[in-house]
């Protein structure tokens, strides 16, 4: 057991950020990797033109990696915004007319995986009224997805660094896969499980292992304090995706984690190369 065990995968939108996006695909496989994962890239568009979703399916082709993972478009990420599904108004319909963007996008690319995160509560917006557009939004980006027979992922951050977002603990993002997965019957709303936000969060986090690994459809780490790489904190990284490896979990697990001062290629030195590409 151990990280040599694990299916990795690189997040492209927090690690080798130092490079033009179009660069990074072939940087993650210089350093050995063979799966990637991706924020949404357009931060100011989620319909952009054929020529940007051309030019990023090129530079995934060209490296020889796999696209395992995509956000559907979020807002401002990095930055202010902590998903647009639950934001009434202009938000919530460019969160709409992203679904079947991001869906021909990565399936173009085999990836059938989508990240939709939630959203910030609005000042002077009731959050009964954000909860239920949040509801209509997740159905009908988890009907589009069921139809190529994907997962919507509903992923908890935490507290002290997304104050505003109503989802930052394991129970709350269970509670909304569940009445995702009633209101479609399709059963494709799955927990995405980031350690590090758990953690920061306090949350006792062999315990969410146990009572939600079964409901997880993708689990992304960082270490704490600092979301650096595994070893720069004090989290038991690899005791913990052990315990999710015996609990049944068998999907990929996305380095989303700053490289620090340093370049994102010297950022995988807990990791033997050999133990890097995907299995």
């Amino acid at each position: 057991m151990g990280f040599a065990d694990q299916r990795f995968n690189v997040n492209l939108s927090i690690l080798f950020t130092e490079l033009p996006l179009l660069e990074r695909p072939a940087a993650a496989a210089a350093a050995g990797f063979t799966a990637v994962e991706l924020w949404w890239p357009w931060i100011d568009s989620p319909t952009p033109g054929q020529s940007e979703l051309d030019a990023l399916k090129k530079a995934i082709e060209d490296a020889g990696v796999q696209l395992t993972g995509l956000n559907f478009y979020a807002g401002q990420l990095p930055g202010p915004d902590r998903g647009a599904l639950s934001v009434p108004g202009e938000e919530s319909d460019r969160f709409r007319a992203n679904i079947d963007v991001a869906i021909t996008f990565a399936r173009s690319l085999g990836c059938t995986t989508f990240n939709a995160l939630y959203g910030n509560r609005v000042d002077g917006v009731d959050p009964a009224e954000q909860d239920a557009l949040a509801l209509e939004n997740l159905v009908l980006a988890a009907r589009a997805v069921g139809r190529v027979g994907g997962t919507v992922l509903i992923e908890a951050l935490n507290q002290p660094e997304s104050p505003k977002c109503p989802i930052v603990s394991a129970p709350k993002a269970i509670e909304i896969v569940d009445k995702v997965n009633e209101a479609t019957g399709l059963g494709n709303a799955k927990f995405l499980m980031d350690l590090y936000h758990l953690s920061m969060n306090g949350e006792d986090l062999p315990s969410v292992i146990e009572s939600y690994a079964a409901k997880t459809g993708h689990v992304q780490i960082a270490d704490n304090p600092g979301r650096g790489a595994p070893g720069t904190g004090s989290l038991p990284l690899e005791e913990l995706l052990d315990q999710l490896t015996k609990a049944g979990y068998d999907g990929w697990v996305g380095l989303e984690y700053k490289p620090g001062d340093r370049p994102s290629a010297e950022a995988f030195g807990w990791l033997p190369r050999e133990a890097r590409a995907a299995r």
